[in-house]
């Protein structure tokens, strides 16, 4: 099932714009331009994430968050033409996950989105997670904080271990360097931060050096890593 996003913008232009690239990424999108019918929507609807305007007709972004805090913890992306730090602060301090300032890149925006959703899923996947996973040779334990390769103890570093968990818990699967950001190095993606290449690096030498092949971590262009262990 595909993500379903609320925007709330009152800028026609920037909001069908918006709206427009999420639908052609896949997800279902609903546009409001109206503060009050943007509250009304986002209580009667489980959406995956909103995205909020702060200058809104009949009601402001704040006031809707707030209301909407007092029941829901939908993620919530701010945007504001405000980009003032103090807008910002009161975002965040009323239960905002993430705040973007006009005029931004579209870009950063589906990468912040993206993001957002990842990071929320990988906290519900966690939480129904066993504390152990078993790829052939390959043993994790979150508890301990363990790797093994044959039964051998791997030398790795807590954020390695957290990115070897974050791959095998998705074997096979893709993952974006904005997703393993969040989850890894908890913060925001950055182009130029080379930080997540070099302890993927890493943690791809210490793999061979027990064993596994130098392609059991390898790099999808473009869309990010994946771990693949052969049985």
């Amino acid at each position: 099932m595909n993500n379903r996003i609320l925007v709330v913008e009152d800028d026609i232009t920037l909001n069908q714009q918006v709206c427009a690239l999420l639908s052609t990424l896949g997800y279902e999108v609903d546009c409001i331009h109206d503060g009050e019918q943007g509250l009304s929507q986002a209580l009667a609807i489980e959406y995956d994430l909103i995205i909020l305007d702060i200058r809104l007709p009949t009601m402001e972004g704040y006031e809707i968050l707030a209301q909407l805090r007092k029941v829901k913890q939908t993620p919530v992306l701010i945007l504001s033409a405000c980009g003032a730090e103090q807008e910002r602060i009161k975002g965040l301090s009323l239960g905002a996950d993430d705040y973007l300032s006009k005029p931004f890149n579209l870009d950063e925006l589906v990468l912040r989105i993206e993001a957002i959703l990842r990071r929320v899923h990988a906290l519900h996947t966690q939480a129904k997670t066993p504390f152990k996973i078993t790829l052939s040779d390959l043993h994790l334990d979150r508890q301990q904080q363990q790797a093994f390769f044959k039964s051998e103890l791997l030398d790795i570093t807590a954020i390695q271990f957290k990115l070897l968990w974050q791959l095998a818990q998705n074997h096979k699967e893709t993952l974006s360097k904005a997703f393993l950001y969040q989850c890894v190095l908890e913060r925001q993606f950055s182009r130029y931060d080379r930080s997540l290449d070099m302890h993927l690096s890493r943690l791809r030498k210490k793999l061979v050096a027990v064993g596994l092949s130098a392609e059991s971590i390898s790099t999808v262009h473009g869309k990010g890593y994946k771990l693949h262990v052969p049985y």
